[in-house]
């Protein structure tokens, strides 16, 4: 018994447990962490001195800078060996860490790297500590929302999303546990023995997909092309988003492949105390919220998803002032050119999209001026896609396209009404006060629903033009 205790006190000092305390707010998963800039220095890398983390950024804990810096100036670099990455399973620091990685669906990217993550989270001699302890302890992501803000979303993509995601780290813990059942601690475990639950599986997941960025690998592909590897990149992930960054990473070969240096530089002045902004993609609020656990308001990006039902086509054409919509029973050529914008044949991709840059997803747009057109000839007139743009200015005629656009404002009207609230009860609700997660929830849905709205007026306002333009103006 004595020799049992002695080594389950050996092992506890080279293990950090997975669980977290309890924290009224927003906290580091060590109560005084290292100072991370200065492990970046003592490693090689380079802190530009005005360069210093805030608590209180627009955009909450950030990097902001004490005083004007010039465009082009270097901020931040980090060394080759800085980064964290899991490149490949031949390059996994563990067998059965790889193992594991190849059970993972490459559309959950980040639980590859967050394996790794949390094998050096568990490791109490891991180089990167200075860093990991410096991750926040909680995520706003929704696979961590209480079961009612999750419903409060009122999307059913992302709650579908949500819920695979969920379902993944459930399937996924009972698949670790299995596989390392017969290991021991001192056996190669890649978690220093540790069981591995649902909730370690997503704060790590989390880490990775709120932090990590995809650039350029060590590997070669055919071309001379690099393969793009996500990378957690300490301090230099502390940079908030913007649609109109200050600051761009780049990478910079330093002698050999094997030596590139990952650096943050000033793309625009940086004034003094402006917090320092990347912008992380040009992505719907699906996923910012899903990934990040944030929410973009008036995203220029946002979309809804709708799927191509020929009975709901048909619903909104009448709505529209179609009296026989054909939808539902196209004609031979019209069902032919479907077949190319991939909207019918054995195996069509249904999911169209209303919002973002394209207003009308060009799909969509080209299927439903075709089936209100029953003029063959006037559609071979134009390539699919001008019929596709909505800067094609009524290819098929001015009536045929402001029908289209009628049509697509129905589509509009019944996808707001999905919703179980209005925009105005949602905004009532926020002024009550609410916790974290419910406000992002109601953010959420309330973008959505003004991105549909915005999407109406701006139709509308097409629908106007042309219809002055069909009427003749009187003599």
């Amino acid at each position: 018994m004595a020799t049992s205790k002695l080594a389950i006190t050996s092992l506890a000092a080279h293990i950090r447990p997975f669980t977290c305390s309890a924290a009224s707010q927003p906290s580091r998963l060590a109560t005084h962490p290292p100072d991370l800039v200065r492990w970046i220095k003592r490693e090689g890398g380079f802190v530009h001195h005005a360069v210093k983390l805030s608590q209180d950024t627009p955009f909450g804990i950030g990097l902001i800078s004490t005083e004007q810096i010039p465009q082009g100036t270097d901020l931040i670099s980090l060394p080759p060996h800085v980064p964290l990455r899991f490149e490949s399973d031949e390059t996994a620091p563990s067998p059965l860490l790889a193992a594991l990685a190849r059970r993972v669906p490459e559309e959950l990217w980040a639980m590859k790297l967050g394996l790794r993550l949390l094998q050096e989270r568990a490791n109490v001699d891991s180089f990167w500590w200075p860093y990991i302890s410096n991750l926040p302890e909680t995520y706003t992501v929704p696979i961590f929302f209480p079961g009612e803000d999750i419903k409060n979303l009122q999307y059913a993509p992302l709650l579908h999303q949500v819920n695979k995601r969920c379902r993944f780290l459930l399937d996924f813990e009972r698949e670790i546990r299995q596989t390392l059942k017969d290991v021991k601690a001192g056996d190669h475990h890649p978690f220093s023995g540790q069981d591995v639950n649902a909730s370690a599986l997503g704060w790590t997941m989390s880490a990775v997909s709120t932090r990590a960025f995809r650039l350029h690998g060590d590997k070669k592909l055919r071309g001379g092309s690099s393969d793009h590897v996500p990378m957690m990149l300490p301090l230099i992930d502390m940079c908030n988003h913007s649609f109109s960054p200050n600051v761009k990473i780049i990478q910079e070969q330093n002698g050999s492949d094997s030596n590139t240096l990952v650096k943050v530089v000033a793309e625009t002045e940086v004034k003094e105390n402006d917090p320092l902004l990347l912008n992380y993609g040009c992505l719907s609020n699906d996923f910012f919220l899903l990934d990040y656990g944030f929410v973009v308001d008036s995203n220029p990006y946002d979309t809804i998803e709708l799927k191509y039902d020929e009975g709901l086509l048909d619903a909104a054409s009448m709505a529209a002032g179609v009296a026989s919509p054909k939808f539902s029973s196209p004609a031979q050529w019209q069902h032919q050119l479907l077949s190319q914008l991939n909207l019918a044949g054995k195996m069509p991709n249904l999911k169209v999209t209303i919002g973002g840059q394209e207003i009308v997803e060009g799909r969509l747009l080209a299927a439903i001026r075709i089936l209100l057109s029953g003029e063959l000839v006037e559609v071979e007139k134009h390539d699919l896609e001008a019929l596709k743009s909505l800067s094609s200015i009524a290819p098929l005629g001015i009536a045929n396209e402001i029908t289209a656009f009628r049509t697509v404002i129905a589509l509009c009207v019944i996808a707001l009404s999905h919703f179980p609230t209005k925009i105005m009860e949602d905004e009532a609700v926020l002024k009550q006060g609410v916790s974290e997660t419910a406000e992002l929830s109601i953010k959420y849905r309330i973008q959505k629903k003004s991105m549909i709205v915005d999407v109406m007026k701006d139709l509308t306002r097409r629908v106007k033009l042309l219809s002055a333009q069909e009427t003749p103006s009187a003599s």
